[in-house]
């Protein structure tokens, strides 16, 4: 027979081992709760992004060549219409709005300055919201690599979050807008 010791130890050993499973199945759903928001957060600012190319492009008094306007609302149009998340086309789509935001740099000057400032800004915010989400992705996944929740399964039948990689690295967000000038050299 065991001794009373013996059984205490086992009732602590188990009762340690079931507050750290519960801490860390608790971390984890907060990690992915903490994904889903910045996965929402991160999509909200790339419909911004688009919508405001695509004011730009719409806009009644073009300054751009029609062929220009013609390619920048497609474009716009397509990052819009693609609403479901793992569309695998979302990402390219994404690039190529980046892409159309970033050709605009030489031609900035002709450009209204309210467009200007919201395209930097949409720009600058997408930027900021995918590294959230890929930061919240990276973590968790970092917890779900570990043996003990891979063993026990705490992530249950969830998805695996995968990283949003686009390019946002834009010189147009880069620039000041055209009616600021540099001051002189300090």
């Amino acid at each position: 027979m065991l001794s009373a010791g013996w059984l205490i130890a086992a009732v602590c050993v188990a009762v340690l081992l079931t507050l750290w499973i519960t801490l860390t199945l608790t971390r984890l759903d907060r990690l992915h709760a903490r994904v889903d928001a910045a996965q929402s957060a991160l999509d909200a600012q790339l419909v911004r992004r688009a919508a405001a190319l695509l004011q730009l492009a719409e806009r009644s008094d073009p300054r751009l060549p029609v062929e220009r306007i013609i390619d920048l609302t497609s474009t716009a149009r397509a990052a819009l219409a693609l609403r479901q998340w793992q569309d695998p086309e979302r990402q390219a789509v994404e690039n190529q709005v980046g892409r159309a935001i970033a050709g605009l740099q030489a031609d900035r000057a002709r450009l209204p300055a309210d467009a200007v400032t919201e395209l930097v800004e949409s720009a600058t915010r997408v930027m900021i919201a995918r590294r959230f989400f890929n930061d919240a992705v990276h973590d968790t996944r970092t917890l779900r690599a570990r043996r003990m929740p891979r063993l026990l399964h705490l992530a249950g039948h969830r998805e695996l979050p995968s990283f949003f990689d686009i390019d946002d690295t834009s010189t147009f967000a880069d620039s000041p807008p055209p009616d600021q000038h540099p001051g002189p050299p300090a």
